[in-house]
């Protein structure tokens, strides 16, 4: 059992890894914030938009999730629901980028 954990760790370290990477590269070629969107101004931008959105949505998610209230406090229940949905969206991004390296390794 403690070689499947680990194997699930491992998958949304690389997923977060990936997510983490991913947002960086973006907001640099693109010089604006990433943020979770779908729209675009043309069909093939908004399909962009998705991809990136599914890539780097972990790491967005996390940022959204440490931000402040209007107090300048943090909100524990958005910190913990924000964790739960990005390192569950993280698996599903680190194993589709594990089975694409598995898929193209010779």
């Amino acid at each position: 059992m403690t070689r499947e954990l680990l194997l699930a760790a491992f998958i949304m370290g690389v997923g977060l890894c990936m997510a983490g990477a991913g947002t960086h590269l973006y907001q640099w070629v693109t010089r604006q914030q990433a943020m979770l969107r779908w729209d675009g101004r043309s069909y093939l931008a908004s399909l962009g938009n998705l991809a990136m959105s599914f890539v780097c949505g972990p790491y967005i998610l996390l940022q959204v999730g440490w931000s402040h209230d209007e107090d300048g406090t943090i909100s524990m229940p958005s910190v913990l629901i924000s964790a739960l949905v990005a390192f569950g969206w993280a698996f599903i991004t680190g194993l589709f980028f594990m089975s694409i390296y598995v898929a193209l390794r010779p």
